[in-house]
């Protein structure tokens, strides 16, 4: 091993969400000297608006820290900042693939997590050296000693070396470095001077075109060099290499061992698969690297605009936000209440919230979501299967002979005060329990849970019950045969396919009535009797009417004949129920957010 190679050190921090990952960032980056005093600020890698207002990080960041030890000795660290979020579970599989170890950040009131627990599993199943980080050792309800004992039984991982640390005051922060360099392992020794690297992360800039992040494993990467993607074979000049100190740098070449950007001149970051490998065209190798899973939205709904006429304006959006977010997919699709929308594909609800959220504000779109839905697979007489993304596209059911539904692998972790609760709710939303084990005082549930329930509202009602202690995360399972139907939302007898869903059949006459009980709420008085029905094939299964408005036809006659008064409200009566078969009502788009918020 070349001794520059034996003194960088490849890493990222993983964590549950709110564990203090990006405040730990900023305490190695300032005592890096990466930025100056002047130029730091909170959750220096979070770069996005809306990741500093939740808190929360939705991209892997990367940065390149210049560490001197107390013997004088010069390192290279290559620090990734990953999401701790369930739904960004992707960005940080992506982001270890490029590590050789991690800091696992373990909050030291709080104990392990649900998330603390996935992301383990992924360090280990990527074969990294793991150096576990107690947090928030300043805080008064800190228990290192306890919180140790949990890891311990937990994960099975030995916590005694565990480094006691606060993001926040930044004692610790001198140890937890010199572990890094003592304890993390260097990148391999190249075999071959061929160039190799993995293609990581890719986004757009409006000045340079397509940025690539990239870890390169063997030769070097220089101006002007020739690289070749090997998925398909293309061949693009590299005009401008560099690496985040956390400012763009630029540099003359990226060696083996090291992480840094690369600009070719690409265009769309289509042409740039994410888990790539990128070689040198003039002397390519053969075999590409193992690279990772492309991500696969779990989650679909459709994006209508409030004021059709900006549809152009939606497009154009969707495809800059997929530049910078190759997890998310989209394609047209028409309805007939709604008018011209997208089709989008999500990683789950926090994915699809940030994806409207930002469509908004950069944009400036007023939206409307569908309700959310997830890839059925529907099994035909003639043999035949399809996917379903789309409930309106639901086939009709004297063709169907089966339909499978994703399932998920749970695991809740929570207070013994709120199992109950917790296992009351995962038997309402057709849990199977695979297990229930006690650590200390709290719960592990392993639970198989259709994704369907957990994508509606799931989360929220498992954060209410247990007065937000619960902590949950899950991963695709299988999928399962179940008795499905598709609830049809028909008012003044016209199918409004934005409204309809598909759910167990035993869950759809209650799901039916709440939803024609909010819109008779919602939808404003019409001159006709305005009939709402929710149905299953041709069956209604409830109904609700809106009554007509009213005015007083009669108000002129002042006493006479009845029979003038009669004859007048049967003409009244005759013009609404022609009113009712040629009227077209007018459905404001809110009607559509607040049917949809269904408890």
């Amino acid at each position: 091993m070349t001794k520059a190679l034996s003194r960088i050190r490849n890493f990222a921090i993983i964590a549950h969400i709110d564990h203090g990952k990006s405040t730990l960032a900023d305490r190695l980056i300032q005592h890096c000297d990466g930025l100056s005093d002047r130029e730091m600020r909170e959750q220096v890698l979070d770069s996005m608006d809306i990741e500093r207002e939740r808190g929360i990080t939705i991209k892997a960041q990367t940065v390149r820290l210049k560490y001197t030890d107390h013997s004088g000795r010069s390192w290279q660290l290559n620090l990734l900042d990953t999401p701790g979020h369930v739904d960004f579970g992707y960005e940080v599989s992506r982001s270890l693939s490029a590590c050789e170890g991690v800091l696992l950040i373990i909050d030291a009131s709080q104990g392990v997590e649900a998330q603390t627990l996935a992301n383990t599993y992924i360090a280990v199943d990527n074969s990294l050296e793991i150096i576990l980080v107690l947090n928030k050792i300043d805080l008064p309800a800190a228990e290192p000693d306890r919180v140790r004992e949990e890891i311990e039984n937990v994960i099975g991982i030995d916590a005694s070396t565990a480094i006691e640390t606060s993001a926040k005051t930044g004692a610790g922060v001198t140890e937890l470095l010199e572990a890094i360099v003592t304890r993390l392992p260097a990148p391999s020794t190249p075999s071959t001077d061929q160039l190799c690297a993995l293609l990581i992360d890719s986004w757009y800039d409006s000045y340079m075109g397509v940025v690539m992040l990239v870890r390169v494993y063997s030769g070097t990467i220089k101006k002007n060099m020739k690289i070749r993607f090997l998925a398909d074979g293309t061949d693009y000049r590299v005009e401008q290499i560099g690496i985040f100190t956390p400012k763009a740098t630029a540099m003359d070449s990226l060696s083996a061992g090291e992480i840094g950007y690369v600009v070719a001149g690409i265009k769309t970051v289509s042409n740039c698969r994410i888990g790539d490998t990128l070689t040198q065209a003039q002397n390519p190798i053969t075999t590409p690297l193992p690279g990772f899973k492309p991500s696969v939205p779990v989650v679909f709904c459709g994006l209508f605009l409030q004021d059709s006429n900006n549809f152009p304006t939606l497009r154009e959006a969707l495809k800059k936000l997929a530049l910078n977010d190759s997890s998310f997919s989209f394609e047209g699709e028409t309805s007939p209440a709604l008018g011209f929308g997208m089709r989008c594909g999500f990683l789950g609800l926090l994915h699809l919230e940030i994806i409207r959220e930002r469509l908004e504000r950069e944009f400036d779109l007023d939206l409307i979501t569908t309700a959310p839905s997830v890839i059925y697979k529907i099994h035909l007489r003639n043999g035949a299967l399809m996917d379903l993304h789309n409930p309106s596209n639901f086939p009709d059911p004297a063709v169907i002979e089966s339909i499978d539904e994703p399932w998920t692998k749970a695991t809740i972790m929570v207070p013994e005060a709120y199992v109950g609760p917790v296992l009351t709710l995962c038997a309402e939303v057709r849990g199977v329990q695979e297990s229930l084990e006690f650590q200390a005082s709290r719960a592990i549930v392993r639970y198989l849970l259709p994704l369907n329930e957990v994508v509606f509202n799931f989360h929220d009602r498992l954060k209410s019950i247990s007065r937000g202690y619960a902590s949950f995360d899950y991963e695709m399972f299988d999928y399962r045969r179940g008795e499905l139907v598709k609830i049809a939302i028909l008012i003044n007898s016209d199918p409004v396919d934005a409204l309809s869903m598909i759910v167990h059949r035993n869950e759809a006459e209650g799901r039916g009535r709440a939803i024609c009980e909010k819109l008779k709420d919602l939808i404003p008085r019409q001159m006709f009797k305005v009939p709402i029905q929710a149905t299953i094939g041709g069956k209604v299964i409830a109904r609700e009417t809106v009554a007509a408005m009213r005015k007083d036809v009669t108000a002129k006659c002042y006493g006479g004949d009845v029979t003038r008064k009669r004859k007048l409200l049967d003409k009244q009566k005759k013009g609404k129920e022609r009113m009712r078969q040629f009227g077209k009502v007018e459905i404001p788009g809110k009607v559509f957010i607040e049917a949809l918020k269904i408890d």
